[in-house]
This record gives C-alpha cells, sequence and structure tokens, in this order.
C-alpha cells in the first residue's frame, strides 16, 4: 500500500503521544501500510536548534519526508500550540516537503480548552507546506490515553473509536492518491 511516515512532535520519551502514534503506527501496518517512525526529539537538538540543514540527522529526516506516500503528525499541546520541537523540525524541511502527500494531524493534551489548536495552529503549518490533503484530525485528552507499568497503552472507549475513525479514513485517503505518470 503506501509508506507512512510517523512523525511524534513531543520532546519526552515517555510521553503519551509518542505512546499513541506508536499505538496507531500499528493499526496502519496491520492495514498493510509500511509505517516508518520518527520521533524529533532523537534529533540532536544542535542540529535543530542550530539549523544545520546538512547534519545526517536532519538530512534523514528530510528524505524520511520525501519517500513518504502519507504523514502523521502527532503532538503534545503546549500553550495552545504543537510543541517547539516539532516546530523546529518543521522549519528545517523543504517549503514544499508535504506537496502531494495526505496528512493526518494528531494532538493529545490535558484540557479541551486546546482541541481546536489542531485547525488553528498545526493545519495552516501543514497546509502551507503543501499537504494534498489533510483530513480530519483528533485532539485526545491525556485522561483518555493511560500508560501501564508494563508500557502497554489503554485508550477510553470513545477516544478508541474517534482514533480508529480518523486513522481508518486517513488510510482510506492514502489508496486514493493520484498515480503520477512517469516522465518519458
Amino acid at each position: 500500500m503506501a509508506t507512512v511516515l510517523s512523525v511524534s512532535g513531543s520532546p519526552s520519551a515517555s510521553s503519551r503521544t509518542n505512546r499513541l502514534l506508536r499505538h496507531l503506527d500499528r493499526r496502519l501496518a496491520a492495514q498493510g501500510h509500511e509505517v516508518i517512525p520518527l520521533d524529533v526529539r532523537t534529533i540532536p537538538a544542535q542540529a535543530l536548534l542550530g539549523a544545520d540543514f546538512r547534519h545526517p540527522a536532519i538530512v534523514e529526516a528530510t528524505e524520511l519526508f520525501a519517500r513518504a506516500d502519507g504523514v502523521v503528525v502527532g503532538t503534545p499541546v503546549y500553550k495552545a500550540s504543537y510543541s517547539g520541537v516539532l516546530k523546529a523540525l518543521l522549519d528545517l524541511l523543504p517549503q514544499y516537503a508535504l506537496a502531494g502527500k495526505t496528512v493526518l494531524p494528531l494532538a493529545t493534551g490535558g484540557s479541551t480548552a486546546h482541541v481546536l489548536a489542531i485547525d488553528y495552529a498545526l493545519r495552516p503549518v501543514l497546509s502551507s507546506m503543501g499537504a494534498a490533503h489533510i483530513v480530519q484530525g483528533w485532539f485526545t485528552l491525556d485522561k483518555d490515553i493511560s500508560v501501564h507499568e508494563d508500557g502497554s497503552l489503554s485508550v477510553a472507549p470513545a477516544a478508541t473509536e474517534a482514533l480508529a475513525q480518523v486513522v481508518d479514513q486517513f488510510s482510506t485517503a492514502l489508496g486514493r492518491r493520484p498515480v503520477l505518470a512517469a516522465a518519458g
């Protein structure tokens, strides 16, 4: 099927956002997609904050975006916006790094007061980067995501149903991508 880049914009190794993305990655993989996880926090801070476009980790991230048919972007919401590490990475990508791609924006946060962060903070940036199709995103409350001592994850039933729906819509949209004719 399609190659999906699953980008976690969380600065924390133990974040609910990251765990939720990896949980959803398994659903996409079960639907036949090749899923490539990218945790922005693993990119060296000096490369991100120093805007080192030639750093191997930045070059690799840029190549992963270029290779992907679809991109899932997950972020915790801080102060009504997406994370700073995600912003730092997006700023280093080519202007149209999402051209021709289907994108699924996801966010997590502690309060429903931040639910519009996807539409008012994240979606405009993704659109400005040329995304061909930004499917309906989803905001999941932190309280609906439980991480157990063994590292396993459980998601509240209502959130599970909503997430399954947006992931499945994303998967369907990937299947509708126009096939570009080879030049020649």
